[in-house]
Formats: structure tokens, C-alpha cells, sequence
């Protein structure tokens, strides 16, 4: 790991190590991206999403050419476009959206799982930047991406995932149906609306997002008024396609009014990284490691599920959970990734933070950067980090790869501000100011 104290060359590092991931785990036949580095891991759609993401800023940074970037984006772009979209419970999707997890070889459902929407969404977000970047007017490969995933985007049927309720479900089985569970509240779904409220094709009302506000939970914590969620991907995810600097939408309006000062859901992701930052230095819960160059608690692996005896109290750990601030859960597990994914919102804590893990974390070398999470209140684990993930995941690397080049350049976000439905989808929304005017 370079020296620490040499932010841009640590940060150089960690970047292309991140990016690393999307460059050894996809494959290239059909552009699938494994979920995990566990063994027999499947594609996850989303991590798909991210990798199609990732391909501009590795271009740009010289990482692989631009012939190879565009064979992987076409690879995508052509299996999902000709994948069969009966519904099958062997299949790859219906009605334009897709199985969360799929073969990594032959791209059928794997295991049982759902066609996700915000997955799918994920997905849309990742071809429709891709599409945004291969923009050659006399390259017929660059034309096939573009107009691929023009195809893709408007073949997903999001009125019909909103199952003749007022939001959009989470997702679909064809053993059971609609799952239960509906985009509702403030979550990682700011970006799904925008893109279903914006469809050319199948548009959802504009009241399904405002249904969505109207759950919103809003808290003082530690002196900041913030929009509430505990995991800190929530935060971040939408904000890695969406430039939120400067846009409001009704609720931020309405909030910045309360308030008697201006807020928005970048300047929320703000706060909500500073508390992230605040919980672990005030350290409630007395866990070993916490502190200001030590935080993060997102959706993350863990060293459980067990139960262990800690200065004499019984502490239970979890495997993969979405851990939360300040009102848990949390059981010592943090994860590196989502403090360096906030690195657009709070660029002082995160570059301080990222000095901090390249001391603590100098004798873990690995390929992919810092490890997905670790646990030094779990005892029999490593020396100085304690328990330490096997594994890496593609939704822990891509927000690290996306977020620091929205800091360093805005090349994400410059792309996707020129994708017309998402931004006609922003704007039906009620997002108003800043660059959408």
C-alpha cells in the first residue's frame, strides 16, 4: 500500500484496486459480473450494472482500452437483450426486468431468487451510462450498445411491478407472485423512481414517488437534522448515477423550510456520513477499533451468526446484515467500502479515514483493495483486525470505484445528466434548481 500521507497516490491505488474486481470477475462471453468472490458464486444483475458503470472511468483512467471496454458492454448489452423474458422459474426475466441472480455460464435463474426492481434498475442505470459513453456516430458497436440499451430500458414494465398498488414492489416470483414488500420510506430507490417515472415507454405517476416522501422519517441526531437511515448505502447508492447537488425535491422544499436553511438529498448524505463518523468516535456500545479513522456500517458480511461472552456480556454477532447509526443493529463489524463510498460528501472524514485503514489494514496486501469488512471485537480472528471477510462482493467495489470518481472528476454523473428520461423522470418528480434548470 503506498504511504498514507500521500493522499492522491493511496487514492490512485485504492481506485484501481477496486476497479480490479469488475476486470478479473466478469465474464466476458456474455458481460455477467459474479456476485462475491465465494466459490460458485452467481452474476448479480446490479453487480452487472456496476461493471458497465466502472468501464468509462477505466477508459479514461487508462486502466484497459477502449476496444476492450466496449467488447464487454456490447458482451452485456446483447445477453440481456436476447435473453428469453417468459417468467420461467429457469429463466432469465419478464416483462423486462430480471432475476437478481443468474449463471455466471449460461444466465439462468440461480438459486430461487426474485426479478428484482431496484436490481434491475441498478442494472438500467449501468447500460444506460455505458450508453452515454460509447457515443462514436460511425462506430456500429458503439451504436449497438446505445441502442441495446435504449431497448432494455424501455421494455421494463414498471407500471406492472407496481402491482395496481400505490408504490413499486420489490419484486416477483413465479412460484408466489409479487413479493409483499413495496419501495416505500427513504431507501436506495431514489434512482428506480426516476427511471420509472421518466420511462418513454412504461411510465409510472409521478404520486408514487410523492407516496414514497410521505414515510420519510426525519431525526436530529448529534446536532444534524438528517433524513433517517441507518445503513450508510442507502445514502449512497442512487447518488452514484444522480448529481443531487442543488436539486429539491417537494420534501427537501418542504424540509429546507422547516429548517430555515437549504437542504438537499446530497447535504443530507452529508450528514449522514458525519454521524456515521460521530457514532464511532463517541463509540456507544464500547466496541474494540471504533474511531475517527475507523468507521462504516452499511449492509455488510459478519462474523456470525454466534454468540460470544465480552467482558463478561453476551454479545451476539450476525453474518450479512444491514448494520445501522446509531440505533444499530451494530455488533463491531465495519466495512471500509461505504466509508470510502462517501467520499463526494464529506471528502475531509473519508480521505482522514482512508490514511487510518492504510495503516491499520498495511499488512492485508490484497488485490482488491481493503477487505469487504472486518470485526475486532470478534475474538480468534486476525491479530490487529480480528474477524476479517473471506470474501468480496461487486455492490461493496463498485460504489468505491464510481464514488471516487464522481470526486475526483464528476464523470458519472456528467454522463447520466445527459439521459434525457432520467432527467425528464427527475423533473416529473418535482426535483427543481441547480443543474436541472
Amino acid at each position: 500500500m503506498p504511504d498514507p500521507t500521500a493522499s492522491d497516490d493511496l487514492l490512485d491505488a485504492v481506485h484501481r484496486a477496486s476497479f480490479a474486481y469488475f476486470a478479473r470477475k466478469t465474464n466476458w462471453a456474455n458481460g455477467l459480473v459474479v456476485d462475491s468472490t465465494m466459490p460458485d458464486s452467481p452474476a448479480s444483475i446490479a453487480a452487472v450494472g456496476f461493471g458497465l458503470s466502472a468501464l468509462p472511468i477505466a477508459v479514461s483512467r487508462g486502466w484497459v482500452s477502449r476496444e476492450a471496454a466496449r467488447e464487454i458492454a456490447l458482451a452485456a448489452v446483447r445477453f440481456f437483450r436476447d435473453a428469453p423474458q417468459d417468467g420461467a422459474k429457469d429463466g432469465v426475466g419478464h416483462r423486462g426486468f430480471f432475476y437478481h441472480f443468474l449463471d455466471m455460464v449460461d444466465g439462468r435463474r440461480a438459486w430461487t431468487s426474485e426479478l428484482s426492481t431496484i436490481d434491475t434498475a441498478l442494472l438500467v442505470a449501468g447500460l444506460l451510462c455505458a450508453a452515454a459513453f460509447f457515443d462514436d456516430p460511425d462506430d456500429a458497436h458503439e451504436a449497438e450498445i446505445r441502442d441495446g440499451a435504449d431497448a432494455l430500458y424501455h421494455a421494463v414494465d414498471w407500471e406492472w411491478a407496481m402491482d395496481e398498488g400505490e408504490t413499486v414492489t420489490m419484486g416477483w416470483t413465479p412460484e408466489r407472485g409479487f413479493l409483499r414488500y413495496r419501495w416505500e420510506g427513504y431507501t436506495e430507490a431514489l434512482i428506480l423512481y426516476a427511471l420509472a417515472v421518466g420511462s418513454p415507454t412504461h411510465p409510472i405517476p409521478a404520486s408514487a414517488f410523492e407516496a414514497t416522501t410521505r414515510t420519510y422519517k426525519w431525526k436530529r441526531i448529534y446536532g444534524h437534522d438528517v433524513l433517517y437511515a441507518g445503513p450508510l448505502f442507502i445514502h449512497q447508492f442512487s447518488h452514484l448515477w444522480i448529481d443531487f447537488r442543488g436539486i429539491q425535491d417537494a420534501a427537501m422544499r418542504a424540509q429546507s423550510a422547516r429548517l430555515g436553511a437549504p437542504t438537499d438529498y446530497f447535504e443530507n448524505s452529508r450528514r449522514a456520513t458525519l454521524i456515521q463518523r460521530e457514532y464511532a468516535v463517541r463509540n456507544p456500545r464500547g466496541f474494540v477499533g471504533y474511531g475517527p479513522t475507523a468507521w462504516g456500517l452499511t449492509a455488510s458480511d459478519g462474523p456470525g451468526p454466534a454468540v460470544r461472552t465480552l467482558d463478561r456480556e453476551t454479545q451476539r454477532f450476525w453474518g450479512y446484515r444491514a448494520r445501522g447509526v446509531p440505533f444499530g443493529p451494530d455488533d463491531g463489524t465495519l466495512a471500509p467500502w461505504a466509508a470510502l463510498a462517501s467520499l463526494p460528501f464529506a471528502p475531509d472524514a473519508v480521505l482522514e479515514c482512508l490514511a487510518g485503514l492504510a495503516v491499520s489494514h498495511a499488512s492485508r496486501e490484497d488485490r482488491f483493495g481493503f477487505e469487504a469488512s472486518y470485526n475486532p471485537s470478534f475474538p480468534n480472528g486476525d491479530e490487529d483486525l480480528g474477524w476479517v471477510s473471506d470474501h468480496h462482493y461487486a455492490l461493496n467495489q463498485g460504489p468505491i470505484v464510481l464514488a471516487i470518481e464522481n470526486h475526483r472528476s464528476g464523470q458519472i454523473w456528467d454522463l447520466m445528466r445527459t439521459c434525457a428520461p432520467l432527467v425528464d423522470g427527475l423533473r416529473r418528480c418535482g426535483f427543481e434548481g441547480g443543474w436541472l434548470e
